[in-house]
């Protein structure tokens, strides 16, 4: 039987390069190793199984039916062995490999499709898997390491999440350009309350500020639409349908499209959301998610600058 131990990448080498060359002299000459060294290494694997690898023939060295043998595994562990080490530099060097951003609807089709094609211009070799879910997804997801980050608004304070970065983002009036509040450079809660309104559902998060701030303001609404879809409401704000209450990023493709008009609200009282980008507390990331990391706090960074 080979054993691992005799048949170790030096001796699979050395054995290869013989069969090519003819003989142990020109094999060595070509490895610049000693000529005593190879012939050293096939005995003893010879020994080994027992049974001799060449034949010796006018001065040359002739497989034995058993030497083929041993030379056809030696050449296929060497290609693998290749092969392996070509895949763990591509790893290393981020050249290959996949990472997985678990966000929010709104941001998965707002902000995540312009940044992930810049980031497959750049890293062509990396595949890129966006999960779509609400924030305690999120937070699950990275937690059991379905995700590489995950990507939300007021994500929690966990000690089994590390937040990457932050930002804050306030709430505006999202309306068709030619909206009577569109003109605007601000505008106060009580002004959209008189045009039909369309609030993110109860479930998400950015709902709950709005609907601490209509209180806070002592003014009573009641939406005419209502949606989980981010998509929908911008929509349907787009469409003449409404004023939509969201935070710039969730409008910022439809914005420099020129379908909608974001105008910040005014209100004092009006808290903002805060955005964070985290991963798993324990382990290192690997090269690809610390790539997507890093490529997703510059366009936060970036965005907050303006």
């Amino acid at each position: 039987m080979i054993t691992m131990r005799a048949m170790h990448a030096r001796v699979l080498r050395y054995l290869d390069e013989v069969v090519r060359r003819g003989s142990i002299r020109q094999a060595a000459v070509h490895l610049h190793v000693a000529p005593t060294a190879i012939n050293r290494q096939i005995l003893d694997l010879e020994a080994e199984l027992g049974a001799p690898l060449f034949e010796r023939i006018q001065r040359r060295l002739v497989l034995t039916p058993l030497g083929e043998m041993v030379v056809a595994h030696a050449r296929q562990t060497l290609r693998e062995h290749e092969a392996l080490r070509a895949r763990i530099a591509d790893f290393r060097h981020a050249r290959r490999g996949v990472v997985t951003v678990a966000v929010t609807a709104g941001l998965a089709g707002a902000w995540m499709p312009s940044l992930v094609h810049a980031f497959r211009q750049r890293h062509p070799g990396i595949a890129v898997r966006v999960a779509d879910l609400p924030v305690e997804g999120i937070v699950r997801a990275v937690e059991q390491g379905d995700a590489d980050l995950g990507l939300g608004y007021d994500l929690p304070d966990l000690s089994s999440l590390r937040i990457v970065a932050g930002s804050a983002w306030g709430i505006g009036a999202v309306t068709a350009p030619g909206h009577p509040l569109a003109g605007q450079s601000s505008v106060r809660l009580a002004e959209c309350a008189g045009y039909p309104l369309l609030l993110p559902a109860p479930s998400l998060s950015i709902r709950a500020l709005i609907d601490g701030a209509f209180a806070a303001a002592a003014l009573e609404v009641s939406p005419v639409v209502e949606s989980t879809s981010i998509e929908l409401l911008q929509r349907l704000a787009a469409a003449g349908g409404g004023v939509a209450l969201l935070n710039p990023l969730d409008v910022r493709e439809s914005r420099a499209r020129g379908g909608v008009v974001y105008v910040p609200l005014g209100d004092a009282e009006l808290p903002r959301q805060t955005l964070r980008l985290v991963t798993r507390a324990r382990g290192a990331a690997g090269p690809a998610a610390t790539l997507m990391a890093d490529a997703m706090v510059v366009a936060m960074e970036a965005m907050d600058a303006r």
